[in-house]
């Protein structure tokens, strides 16, 4: 089992959205997709009529509650998302919220074809699924993570 940890309180370089009743955590250099993913994300989920919002872009801050993984959007840009080349916009945010996976968004040739099984993604002990999704501007980007991990979407 492989993955990666941050403590909790921490300000983090990612975008943080939940989808349904799902809090997805977007991880990646400047650059490297995080607010395009998630905005694909929450435009699909939208169009198939499900609840959509934006915790934070950008900056995200992780805290741990009752073993939880909980972000929050530091004020200035609470509300926000930057569509690179298009502008900041507004767009329906919720305060914080509790995160269930870890997507870390690679470039093709830096990852290989098939991820690794079984990696984690951990703040202060409160661990979640880390999956991985190659940043080729293949489109519905929340269709291929539902394949990887149906189970996070469809919760009874």
């Amino acid at each position: 089992m492989t993955g990666s940890s941050v403590s909790a309180g921490d300000s983090l370089h990612a975008t943080s959205i939940v989808i349904g009743q799902t809090g997805i955590l977007f991880l990646g250099p400047s650059g490297s997709g995080k607010s395009s993913t998630a905005f694909a994300c929450l435009c699909e989920a939208m169009a198939l009529g499900w609840n959509a919002a934006l915790v934070a872009d950008d900056r995200t801050i992780l805290t741990v509650h009752a073993g939880r993984c909980i972000a929050s959007c530091p004020d200035p840009i609470r509300g926000l998302i930057e569509l690179r080349g298009t502008g900041i916009i507004p767009f329906r945010q919720i305060d914080r919220a509790v995160m269930h996976c870890a997507v870390a968004l690679t470039e093709p040739s830096a990852a290989s074809r098939i991820p690794a099984d079984s990696e984690t993604f951990s703040c202060d002990g409160a661990s979640m699924p880390l999956m991985r999704l190659w940043h080729d501007g293949a489109a519905h980007p929340l269709s291929r993570l539902r394949a990887v991990c149906p189970e996070l979407f469809f919760r009874g």
